[in-house]
């Protein structure tokens, strides 16, 4: 049973978003999903996703239609005085819980924080930029300058993961948006932080959070940036390996694919006696005068102990793996594509997932949000037809002509 909007923790939140592509919708469907009631505005005819890919077979998009679940769609003429005024009454609406914006149509004086203040001095802006000094950035271009894809794929060499490496010297895109999805997340934290002290203080606030600066930060956090620091090092490529520690991937007897993980003592014991090489194992920690109890070690002497390991999963079925590993503490996943995921019930046996009418689409299992609030997941309505709230968040607010053209956003903003 879905929770009423009315219980949620941002129950009595109302805010306005000008947004396209990743970042901000996310940040808007995240605030939706825990109660806040949210407006997305579009120029007449759409933003420049509003027919993104992937596209349902009658050419709605299911990419705007899954970022924009539970939301209140709102289309104005923005090259217009009435449409910017009517955004502006939007935003600066009264209301203890309303007086939020979150776009990434950042650099635009007619909404910037300071013209909508001057209505309501509460008011609260997020602007996402893709990078900090007001350049365009994406995602992808921003985690090509940050160094990721140098780190991903092989190393050119014979030690890297199974299958197809990379030359030494070339770069390996990730395909997750994943410095958008991070934006996103912060944006929408950083909105409920706002929030709350404005409950406390009455004060305002104008948020600026650059994509570049989300991925910088990450990668700060997670030392990626602190080795170059000590040492002037940078992290290898090596493949389907995990870096420190032992795992990588294997291939089984009929071609399929299994990720393997050793993160403790416990694990790579257990790993060594499935396989049938603890013998072997331990031979090999005499020879070298290695620590196998150590991830340094373990690490380190990665390649010749796959190499030990690799025969016998190469001499097992994936489904015979899958059920020794399962008799064991090892840390493992088959690879998977996303059909599978689908078809193999993933969806339908997990309380994640609920049934969702999605006009344009058809009926499929979509996602709440993650975590579980008293044991419940809490879930949106489907995503609105755009413009569907126009006339009833814009009375008497004059709109431009159907056939008006979209407005792509500024290249301020993220766009991945």
């Amino acid at each position: 049973m879905a929770e009423s909007s009315e219980s949620r923790p941002l129950s009595g939140i109302r805010v306005v978003e000008l947004s396209s592509f990743v970042a901000s919708p996310l940040c808007g469907l995240t605030l939706a999903q825990l109660g806040a009631e949210v407006i997305r505005v579009d120029p007449v005819g759409g933003a420049a996703d509003v027919h993104r890919w992937p596209l349902a077979p009658g050419g709605t998009s299911i990419y705007w239609t899954g970022l924009n679940r539970g939301k209140s769609s709102v289309t104005l003429d923005l090259r217009s005085d009435e449409g910017r005024q009517s955004f502006r009454d939007l935003v600066t609406a009264p209301g203890e819980g309303s007086g939020i914006l979150v776009t990434n149509s950042a650099g635009r004086e007619w909404m910037s924080h300071e013209r909508l203040a001057a209505v309501r001095p509460d008011v609260i802006t997020l602007e996402l930029l893709g990078r900090r000094d007001g350049r365009p950035g994406v995602d992808y271009t921003v985690n090509a300058a940050l160094g990721f894809p140098a780190i991903t794929g092989q190393d050119g060499g014979q030690g890297g993961g199974q299958g197809g490496g990379q030359g030494a010297g070339q770069v390996v895109n990730h395909t997750l948006p994943a410095w958008d999805v991070a934006a996103g997340l912060h944006a929408a934290l950083a909105v409920v932080s706002a929030v709350r002290e404005r409950e406390r203080t009455g004060r305002g606030r104008r948020i600026v959070l650059p994509l570049d600066d989300v991925a910088l930060a990450t990668a700060g956090a997670l030392g990626y940036l602190t080795e170059p620091q000590l040492d002037g090092s940078t992290r290898p490529a090596v493949g389907n390996y995990v870096y420190g520690t032992f795992g990588r991937d294997f291939t089984t007897a009929d071609g399929g694919r299994v990720m393997v993980v050793a993160l403790t003592t416990r694990h790579f014991h257990d790993l060594a006696r499935v396989t049938g090489t603890r013998d072997a194992v331990d031979a090999l920690e005499s020879a070298t005068g290695a620590d196998f109890g150590t991830e340094a070690d373990r690490y380190s002497y990665r390649e010749v102990l796959s190499a030990l390991f690799a025969r016998w999963f190469s001499a097992h079925t994936t489904a015979e793996v899958t059920r020794a590993l399962e008799d064991s503490v090892v840390l493992h996943e088959r690879y998977r594509t996303f059909d599978q995921v689908v078809t193999e019930g993933d969806l339908e046996s997990n309380p994640l997932f609920a049934a969702l009418d999605q006009p344009g689409i058809g009926s499929y299992h979509a996602a709440a949000h993650p975590a579980t609030f008293d044991g419940r997941h809490l879930a949106t309505g489907p995503a609105p037809d755009l413009g569907a709230d126009t006339d009833r968040l814009t009375a008497d607010r004059p709109r431009a002509p159907i056939d008006s053209p979209p407005i792509a956003p500024p290249p301020q903003g993220p766009e991945s």
